[in-house]
């Protein structure tokens, strides 16, 4: 019988905790009695979360840190100040990711895509991850133990088909798949496997987890054409991500590393 009683009192660290993933990361982690810490930039969302989380658990093991990932000693002094507290960091889920100070800016055309959006994307969703792998690497090195889990996407390994966003909208906006998300996550995998047969001498896995597109406020116009590209007809749930998660964090996949796990319900295999 397999299970995930390992991951009581294991110290998980998670970026990008107040999203629509890092929170469900949270969730499911706090039911097998981790240890959970969430890390953002976003205040409000951390406490939104944690509000949500003393609802569902009575007296969570959930602490929340606000913190730049693009600022080095900030990033320095965080992980410091949590290795200090909690005596170690047994997994690491690098989830944070940035659609950059304006989404106008975000969803530009390539063609017309500014250069300082670039680098305020890039500096989350590839420098903070290397940054934060470095930095927590040092102490699973001492302990001889660790999980490294990125997160990917599917744009990451794909050409973007640019047809499923016309006429599509989340949360109201129009939407598209800019060519920095691509490049961003296409590298996470990239780094993901270049730490994972550097980092395998201490016993540290390092996986990446690519998701496909998970539902969340898309309008029907996107939700259907996106569904139609995927074998199973329809769009991700945020818990079949977090259930990868779980696996990757627990002994179940302790011989399991350097992959790039897809998760798009077949999306990629057309």
């Amino acid at each position: 019988m397999y299970n995930y009683n390992d991951l009581k009192n294991k110290v998980i660290l998670i970026t990008g905790a107040a999203g629509l993933l890092g929170s469900e990361f949270s969730i499911s982690l706090l039911h097998q009695n981790a240890i959970v810490i969430g890390v953002d930039n976003n205040s409000s969302g951390l406490k939104k979360l944690k509000n949500k989380i003393s609802k569902i658990f009575v007296k969570p093991k959930f602490y929340i840190f606000k913190c730049n990932l693009t600022k080095e000693k900030d990033t320095k002094n965080l992980i410091k100040k949590i290795v200090s507290k909690y005596k170690k960091i047994d997994v690491l889920i690098n989830n944070a990711g940035s659609k950059s100070s304006s989404l106008k800016n975000f969803y530009e055309k390539m063609e017309n895509y500014k250069m300082k959006t670039w680098r305020e994307v890039m500096s989350v969703n590839l420098d903070s991850v290397f940054l934060l792998s470095q930095i927590v690497s040092k102490y699973m090195i001492k302990n001889k133990s660790g999980s490294i889990i990125q997160i990917g996407s599917i744009q990451g390994i794909l050409g973007n088909d640019g047809r499923i966003y016309k006429g599509s909208r989340l949360f109201g906006r129009t939407i598209s798949s800019p060519a920095v998300y691509s490049a961003s996550k296409a590298a996470v995998i990239g780094l993901s496997q270049y730490l994972a047969t550097y980092l395998a001498k201490y016993n540290i896995r390092v996986n990446s987890v690519s998701p496909g597109g998970v539902e969340n406020n898309h309008n029907k116009t996107f939700i259907k054409k996106y569904s139609y590209k995927v074998p199973m007809s329809r769009m991700a749930n945020k818990k079949e991500i977090a259930s990868v998660i779980l696996f990757l964090s627990s002994k179940e996949s302790s011989y399991i590393t350097g992959q790039n796990i897809v998760v798009d319900g077949g999306y990629s295999s057309w």
